[in-house]
């Protein structure tokens, strides 16, 4: 019997057997689901902190359902009247250990006891399934090898299930403060790179821009032609008298020119593995991660394809041969991109880690074509911009570098802090090798790291004027000019996934980047999370108000007060749930379990990381019991999603401050001789931070900020900013954190007590109201109704997700 993942690849094979004694089912997606907690003990569904941890064994499961909300029932029974005579089952789901899960629950769940193999298939194209057969052949073990696989994955299973169930009900019930209505939502994966986000967004907030200065020196050469170098040194001149005293030593400088001439080669990219490959369509298409994926999964359930959840960026040296085919057949499916397809003799093939092929590109190679073509016009308009995009990748790889000659033209000034060098590069293109294929996208090609600030190194410019080496040139200017320094730029939608899996780029220190390393393979680091489930965690902090995504193509990701508060308590009780780092060292100790080369092995190690998870939850729960309240502004608390607009995911848009913050701000950093952050104007979050440090913060539960300022309660805020918005009054900037300022203008500007008869000032100038309940309750709500049961009620149960939430 051969178990398929979905109907669409059972089709693809089953013109291979010719067998009546072969038989195919076809599973749809995961048939089986985790029991919730309330189901398997009526005890656990209310949300107590004295039930906490939750803890079993092993996880009940049951019937799952399919998009339409049919029981997956029909098609368990149908699988197991299938399995009846069946002596030996193939597994032939998508490769990966996702796809080892989907047959392996299933058939652990009947009882199957009998043979099982695996089949391998990368590709569904023929010359690929082929040699996924002769693999088979020639593997009599990897039935086993794949009980790890699946082992590992139920094991990622097993730990998600339990720190999702036991550390979002103890979090939201023990440290959330009441004014905080959602769940705070914790997952192994999420918030470890919610902490990367947050880290990020910190430094962003603290970023202060300062002024750096370059120095220009405008020159005439002897031949009577004319230049200007520049002075721009890596580490930038933040101090204005050197950036004089280096203009002023350049000002009467003359002497000899130095010109080296040299041919720079610029090898094409590299292939896309399933992230890279979100990244760019995020950055050309406006595509979020997960529309990529399945539009790359349809086009290999259809063969056009290889396996598309893949971390590797090259492919195995032992697929050289099948170049030529695959690039024959894309000239006739794209005859846009014949023109630029070599002779089979003229292909190039790069080896080694800086090029496309390698001896052991990782369980999955990077996502390539087939020899299987779509014919012109048969694919929808986004599946054919996908494929178009992978194929001129492919093609790329085969094409010759492309050379650019660069001439770089410097001028050495002694100055009294020592010798300075000036210079200019000019580059001009002597062979466009690859870059012909994709004209002036060649250039948006290099994708800078996601979360560093750009560097302002200038450009090489065209053609520069003829200069001889060694030809004497006197300056005709110099002058200093000024730049901004820029904060660190916010990961996009399309980055995150590309940042968990490269979480080595994040980090500055040698001995973290040492850690990261991946010996096993060292194309590929270690990281958070799978190729398979990275894609799932952004739309899971969103759900929660940890961040909020701006607007744009590729909306770039901020992180809300929630977000940040929700961190702070997290790293505050159980620091190493926010340790990205130790999280991927973590999961890499976790990997171990997948590459057992036995049954007994794989079941050895499981057993022993599902006892490290029931440790680590009883360390979690006890340091979350033991935990005062987290105290926090109760006006940070997140407003209810104003509806959802394109590239939103429904989440709240980034809040900007009031025009009277900005004005406190802008009066701060006049009267501080300080500079303000960039997106004061246009970021709540950062003109609050930027106030909290330089104009004393307003503390809960009304303490003042240092100095004893008594600040102004959120009520006091609300009905300040509407009386002078009704009145069109400016608001004075001391209102924001100043009671007596706040009280001063309310009593200044607010009706009379009289005219409201009693009535509080902010429904003063309303018609009265009569209270809402039940005769005998509280106004508003129903009697007795305890902050208790209100938590309760609103928080609930954690839903069992996927793998590496």
């Amino acid at each position: 019997m051969f178990f398929f993942e979905k109907p669409s690849a059972m089709r693809q094979l089953q013109r291979f057997f010719k067998s009546p004694d072969t038989v195919c089912v076809a599973a749809e997606g995961h048939l089986l689901s985790a029991e919730e907690p309330g189901q398997i003990r009526p005890e656990w569904k209310p949300w107590r902190l004295d039930a906490l941890p939750i803890v079993l064994d092993t996880i009940p499961v049951g019937y799952g359902a399919n998009r339409s909300g049919q029981s997956h029932a029909g098609k368990v029974a149908a699988i197991k009247r299938a399995l009846d005579g069946v002596d030996r089952v193939i597994i032939a789901t998508d490769p990966g250990r996702e796809g080892s899960m989907i047959a392996w629950e299933v058939l652990e769940h009947l009882g199957w006891r009998g043979r099982v193999d695996r089949l391998k298939l990368g590709a569904l194209d023929d010359v690929s399934i082929r040699r996924a057969f002769a693999a088979l052949a020639r593997e009599p073990d990897s039935g086993e090898r794949d009980y790890a696989a699946y082992l590992e994955a139920l094991c990622r299973q097993y730990e998600d299930y339990h720190l999702g169930l036991n550390g979002t009900r103890a979090i939201s019930l023990r440290l959330r403060p009441p004014a905080f209505r959602e769940p705070w939502r914790f997952g192994g994966v999420q918030t470890p790179t919610l902490a990367i986000l947050a880290d990020l967004e910190a430094r962003i907030r603290a970023f202060v821009p300062r002024d750096f200065f370059k120095v220009a020196l405008t020159l005439a050469t002897e031949s009577g032609a004319a230049l200007t170098l520049w002075h721009a040194p890596k580490e930038r001149i933040f101090d204005a008298a050197m950036a004089e005293t280096i203009r002023a030593a350049a000002e009467g400088w003359s002497g000899p020119l130095r010109v080296e001439d040299r041919d720079v080669r610029r090898a094409p990219p590299k292939l896309f593995s399933k992230d890279t490959l979100a990244r760019r369509c995020a950055k050309r298409f406006g595509w979020d991660p997960q529309r990529t994926a399945g539009l790359a999964q349809d086009l290999y359930d259809q063969g056009y394809l290889s396996y598309p959840r893949t971390e590797s960026e090259h492919l195995p040296e032992s697929q050289t041969g099948d170049a030529a085919a695959i690039l024959g057949g894309l000239a006739e499916a794209a005859p846009d991109l014949a023109g630029h397809v070599p002779e089979p003799g003229a292909l190039v093939f790069r080896r080694g880690p800086k090029g496309h092929y390698v001896k052991d590109p990782g369980e999955h190679h990077a996502i390539v074509p087939l020899r299987k073509m779509p014919r012109p016009g048969s694919l929808g308009a986004d599946l054919a911009r996908l494929w178009d995009l992978v194929a001129k990748a492919y093609l790329a790889a085969h094409l010759p570098d492309g050379i650019d000659a660069r001439t770089s033209v410097s001028a050495d000034v002694a100055t009294p802090l020592g010798g300075t060098r000036f210079t200019v590069t000019g580059s001009v293109v002597k062979a466009p090798g690859w870059r012909a294929l994709y004209g002036a996208e060649a250039e948006d090609g290099a994708d800078t790291v996601p979360g560093k600030a750009r560097r302002d190194d200038p450009a090489p410019l065209g053609r520069l004027p003829a200069v001889r080496d060694r030809e004497d040139a006197t300056a005709t200017e110099a002058r200093v000019e000024t730049a901004v320094t820029e904060p660190p730029r916010r990961i996009t939608r399309g980055e995150l996934p590309v940042v968990m899996g490269r979480l080595i780029d994040q980090v500055e220190d040698p001995a973290v980047k040492r850690a990261l390393e991946n010996p096993v393979n060292p194309n590929e680091p270690k990281g958070l999370g799978t190729a398979a489930t990275r894609d799932a965690i952004l739309p899971k902090l969103l759900k929660s108000h940890y961040v909020a995504l701006n607007t744009g193509k590729d909306p770039a990701i901020t992180v809300t007060e929630v977000g940040l508060a929700f961190m702070t308590a997290v790293r505050r009780v159980f620091p190493a749930y926010g340790d990205p780092v130790g999280r991927a060292v973590f999961e890499a100790e976790l990997a171990e379990i997948g590459r057992a080369a036995t049954r007994a092995e794989a079941e050895r190690r499981a057993d022993a990381f599902r006892r490290r998870t029931r440790v680590r939850l009883d360390e979690l729960i006890a340091a979350i019991a033991g935990s005062p309240v987290l105290e926090l502004d109760p006006s940070l608390a997140p407003e209810p999603a104003r509806g959802s607009g394109p590239g939103r995911g429904g989440a709240r848009e980034v809040r900007p401050p009031t025009p009277a913050m900005v004005a406190f701000a802008e009066a701060v950093a006049d009267r501080k001789g300080l500079a303000l952050p960039r997106d004061y104007r246009t970021h709540a979050g950062a003109c609050r931070a930027f106030l909290d440090l330089h104009a004393g913060a307003r503390a809960p539960g009304g303490a003042g900020p240092p100095g004893g300022e008594r600040p102004p309660s959120p009520a006091m805020l609300r009905f300040a900013r509407s009386l002078a918005e009704r009145r069109g009054l400016a608001c004075p900037p001391e209102t924001e954190t100043s009671f007596a300022a706040c009280r001063g203008f309310l009593d200044a500007h607010a009706e009379r007590r009289s005219e409201g008869a009693g009535r509080p000032p902010e429904r003063a100038d309303e018609p009265a109201r009569k209270p809402r309940g039940k005769p005998g309750g509280k106004p508003g709500g129903k009697p007795g109704r305890t902050r208790s049961t209100r938590v309760g009620k609103t928080a609930g149960p954690a839903r069992r997700t996927r793998q590496g939430s």
